[in-house]
């Protein structure tokens, strides 16, 4: 049977953001995508000109009204990414309630889109909406650092911080959450980024398991756009390959983005030429280009795992005594070894 997912992100005429940055992946990966596109513009922001439209959330409205009407309105999936109006964003949530009634299996997958480096590009207004209704119905999430921060409420200044805010947006809903990037410190040196993950199930006989994970992430000096809405759609699908192992989800999706960016930086670069900086136009992924990499990616980025089991008495017991130092510990570990500790 198809896995069908309904995407509702941007859209734009050239380059890869948004939908465009997410369909194509997904396809690949044996995905059936609808799409609704919340903007439509010429090209990304990043351009010095851009043109475009953006859908109101009466014209959301009208377009799920004309699916539901013919009955095509079965999904396994929603992905979300930008939006700037709280009246979309509100209008989305009712779709998830509806769809997720209809198909309770239904997982929703949340790009919280807010900011980053300490500034919100959307209006104010949407956080409590974030906060109160969407990150609530949400099963997948994917902030990064700033974003994590601002819908616990909690700064994130160590692993333990991370760790922490972490569990506060699982108490929120979501069982997955993956914080894409931070400005903790890897120990690989300050060429990485730090990502960190967690992973929430229930397994035989009834106990709680979590895995969570750590990544540090080689940086590229180069501003890319449509990255995050690139590692949403590949979180989800290799999700969907591996659940309950998100060790292996987050090594095929960090891969294949490493894969993408190093072809799109390869050739910005020689577009460019010698000496000069690459335009965003030179900048645009290298999707395309990167399907086989995308099916198959080869392992670019290993993946720290420290799998946790305990009965519900148990965690109440932990968080009473504030047992949290093996969470901060498992996620100092090596990143050559596969940890599992328990308690």
């Amino acid at each position: 049977m198809d896995c069908r997912v309904l995407s509702i992100q941007s859209h734009v005429v050239r380059g890869y953001v948004g939908n465009k940055s997410a369909t194509f992946p997904l396809q690949v990966l044996g995905f059936e995508v609808d799409s609704i596109n919340s903007v439509q513009f010429s090209n990304h922001t990043g351009y010095e000109h851009w043109k475009g439209q953006v859908l109101t959330a009466d014209e959301l409205h009208v377009l799920y009204e004309g699916i539901t009407l013919n009955k095509v309105n079965q999904y396994d999936y929603i992905l979300t990414g930008y939006t700037r109006d709280v009246s979309f964003l509100e209008m989305v949530v009712s779709m998830v309630q509806e769809l997720k009634g209809t198909n309770p299996s239904l997982v929703y997958v949340c790009d919280p889109v807010l900011g980053d480096n300490g500034a919100m590009y959307v209006p104010e207004d949407l956080l409590p909406v974030y906060r109160e209704k969407v990150v609530p119905v949400a099963d997948i999430i994917t902030p990064n650092q700033f974003e994590a921060e601002l819908l616990t409420g909690k700064k994130i200044s160590t692993e333990k911080d991370a760790v922490e805010a972490i569990d506060l947006l699982h108490a929120m809903g979501p069982h997955t959450v993956v914080i894409t990037s931070s400005d903790l410190l890897s120990p690989l040196g300050d060429q990485h980024l730090v990502a960190l993950g967690s992973q929430t199930t229930v397994g035989a006989g009834g106990t709680k398991e979590k895995q969570q994970i750590r990544m540090d992430i080689p940086k590229v000096d180069a501003v890319f756009v449509g990255t995050g809405d690139l590692f949403a759609a590949m979180l989800l699908a290799w999700t969907h390959h591996h659940p309950n192992d998100l060790k292996t989800a987050c090594e095929k999706t960090v891969s294949g983005m490493q894969h993408v960016i190093k072809r799109t930086i390869t050739y910005a670069k020689e577009m460019a030429g010698p000496g000069s900086r690459p335009s965003p136009a030179q900048l645009e992924l290298r999707v395309v280009q990167s399907k086989a990499d995308i099916e198959e990616p080869s392992i670019a980025v290993e993946v720290v795992s420290c799998i946790l089991f305990w009965r519900a008495w148990v965690s109440r017991v932990t968080q009473q005594h504030h047992f949290l130092e093996p969470s901060r510990h498992m996620l100092y570990g090596t990143m050559v070894n596969l940890m599992h500790c328990y308690f």
